[in-house]
């Protein structure tokens, strides 16, 4: 077992302040010298220019390129390198697992991943110049791989494939985009057909109407369905599934059989997080072990979390924080059953693409 942790961040003001707060932070982090060692053995490849980044990123939430900006004059870096970074628009994801559960008043998800690329950062975010404030962890700084925005909305995303990927954004920037700038489902849906997508996804969104929304989302199409459980495989657009399903079928078949049985939101954590329920995973090299598991309740306006798994959830009330109240708590702690270093805990724990 490998003890880990995630730092809470909490901030109120701009998106450029909270840039250059981020951009303060990260400076000789493990985050940046292990991604510096990572380009010195695959060297990037990024030729977007600025003007476009910044127009696909201005139409859907304007505040995120003021926290772009932000990061760069913190770190006193080059736009075109914060771009590659932090900007989440035509650059490359890795794969990975993930499953979704929703029920009544609840969603909970599963983040199923490779450790090395793992970020340890759970964020509060209330912008004071535009956008909804944010709760969730991040991913690549400035992205979002679940969490709630302040009308109680939340989104979680699975992965299906990189094949044929197109000029569109990945899932990370995707869920910020939208937590920031959706107040409901619907609103959610709606973005989700217009934002261009890089990667192949299934974006699962839900609210206070206890209404669930599954959007399969690939650079060629996006169909949209209602259910209550996801894992990495689209059920409209078949055509674009991967070969081996197998243990996608099995994690929502575990959730299908046992959900019925659920008294409510904490029955449903524990069926996501124990080891033994059959959705849990402990697939680390393959890109598919659950890091953490998160909890949303959108009525009660409260968050979960979790690191690795048979966890309680440290449970937030966003609604206090939200009027003001500031967390006491700095870190959350957990442990994964693993032997893989985790990039913001162990010096050289970067990814270079070989097994």
């Amino acid at each position: 077992m490998k003890p880990i942790h995630s730092d809470i961040l909490q901030f109120r003001g701009t998106h450029y302040d909270f840039g250059c707060l981020q951009g303060e932070q990260l400076k000789d982090s493990l985050t940046v010298r292990n991604r510096e060692k990572q380009w010195n053995v695959r060297k990037p490849r990024f030729m977007v220019e600025e003007a476009e980044v910044k127009e696909a990123i201005t139409r859907f939430a304007p505040g995120l390129w003021e926290e772009l900006i932000g990061l760069s004059d913190a770190l006193e870096w080059p736009m075109e390198r914060v771009m590659m970074e932090f900007g989440g628009y035509r650059v490359d994801y890795k794969r990975s697992g993930c499953s979704i559960l929703t029920g009544n008043g609840y969603m909970i998800r599963n983040y199923d991943y490779m450790p090395k690329t793992y970020e340890g950062r759970y964020s509060f975010f209330q912008p004071t110049d535009t956008g909804y404030a944010i709760a969730g962890p991040t991913q690549r700084i400035t992205g979002r791989m679940d969490g709630m925005n302040e009308k109680g909305l939340a989104l979680g995303y699975n992965f299906m494939h990189r094949k044929k990927p197109g000029d569109g954004f990945i899932c990370c920037a995707i869920g910020r985009l939208v937590l920031e700038s959706c107040a409901t489902v619907e609103e959610a849906v709606n973005m989700l057909q217009e934002i261009p997508h890089r990667h192949s996804f299934s974006y699962t969104v839900f609210d206070k109407s206890d209404q669930t929304f599954v959007v399969e989302a690939s650079p060629r199409g996006v169909k949209v369905r209602q259910a209550n459980v996801c894992t990495n495989h689209f059920e409209i657009m078949t055509k674009e599934n991967r070969n081996h399903l197998v243990d996608s079928m099995k994690r929502m078949d575990a959730m299908n059989s046992q959900r019925d049985h659920l008294a409510g939101a904490y029955d449903a954590f524990r069926l996501m997080n124990d080891t033994d329920k059959g959705v849990f995973s402990k697939q680390y090299r393959n890109w598919a072990g659950t890091i953490h598991t998160s909890g949303y309740l959108p009525k009660e306006m409260k968050t979960w979390f979790a690191l690795g798994g048979d966890a309680e959830p440290m449970e937030f009330d966003f609604a206090k924080w939200l009027d003001g109240e500031d967390l006491q708590l700095e870190r959350i702690h957990g442990e994964v059953d693993t032997d893989i270093p985790f990039a913001h805990l162990d010096e050289g724990a970067y990814w270079t693409g070989r097994k």
